[in-house]
């Protein structure tokens, strides 16, 4: 064999072993990210939901806030008087759904009518010529006036009940109007920017104030397609990062996103992990280190 072909020969050897040889980073094991970014999970612009003038503020920045808490208030005298404008017409439909007088009324006409009827039929048996037919028509046609009344006082009664339930409909709908005039947190946070002051006024979908949540945040970072396994998903994490003022603290927190998609011009794929921050000590914006622990690794203490 000459040269030349002895060293396409360890060439192409060298080749199979490289394709052949395990990757860095075995299934199972840690997997160390040296720059991962922290960043929100979850931030809301809240608007106003009605048109109005903020009558009062209850928050300022830098305040927490929990979700469902009143943040600021838009005049509502005008939408309470409505509330009780509601609330009054739907006392009065629901008497008038429950007065049946008119039905027990016209059923005791039917019987009254139904019996002069009755009597003047038996007294024709007995004296042909006791009652005229004239008299007789006017009874029959009475009669049936009085059954005609009966269907009518319980076609109103029944419009009654569904009159009272329209005006319980039109009380929830005042009611959830005087609501839509509050300011609600949608979500757990901090208020870090507020838009509109007391005494502006707002528009529907106008952001009043901006709230993020910091009590969980996330750990944005890139790792190398060959490092991607399949169960990287729901592994714990640990993040080491230098706070402001130069202390180190490590924060515990798991992978949920792992990216389908590989960068062509790295080869690295997106990950992100979500990290506790009870104590609100990690801030969005911080440079941090990640290490992603082993799948058998027991998980630390919160």
């Amino acid at each position: 064999m000459n040269k030349s072909n002895a060293t396409l020969l360890t060439t192409a050897v060298l080749a199979t072993a490289m394709l052949a040889a395990p990757l860095t980073v075995q299934a199972g094991e840690r997997i160390k990210i040296a720059s991962v970014l922290i960043t929100l999970i979850e931030q809301v612009e809240v608007p106003a939901r009605e048109a109005g003038e903020l009558a009062k503020m209850y928050v300022r920045e830098g305040q927490l806030v929990k979700e469902n808490m009143v943040l600021a208030q838009i005049d509502d005298k005008e939408a309470n008087l409505t509330v009780q404008r509601a609330a009054f017409e739907r006392d009065i439909a629901a008497i008038e759904a429950k007065n049946d007088i008119q039905v027990r009324f016209s059923l005791k006409s039917k019987e009254v009518a139904l019996a002069e009827l009755k009597r003047a039929l038996e007294s024709i048996e007995k004296y042909r010529k006791s009652v005229s037919e004239t008299e007789l028509d006017r009874l029959r046609l009475t009669a049936q006036r009085s059954a005609l009344e009966v269907e009518q006082a319980q076609h109103d009664l029944k419009q009654a009940a569904l009159a009272k339930k329209l005006k319980e409909n039109d009380f929830e709908i005042a009611l959830r109007r005087l609501e839509r005039r509050k300011v609600v947190s949608s979500i757990d946070g901090m208020v870090v920017q507020i838009h509109r002051r007391r005494g502006e006024w707002v528009e529907p979908g106008q952001t009043v104030m901006r709230i993020i949540r910091i009590n969980r945040l996330r750990a944005e970072g890139l790792l190398d397609v060959r490092d991607v396994r399949d169960d990287l998903t729901g592994r714990r994490v640990t993040l080491s990062v230098v706070l402001p003022g130069g202390a180190s603290m490590a924060f515990r927190g798991k992978i949920v996103f792992v990216s389908p998609e590989v960068s062509p011009v790295s080869g690295q794929v997106r990950i992100w992990a979500e990290i506790d921050n009870p104590k609100l000590t990690l801030r969005p914006g911080l440079n941090a280190s990640m290490v992603i622990e082993s799948d058998d690794a027991t998980a630390a203490p919160k």
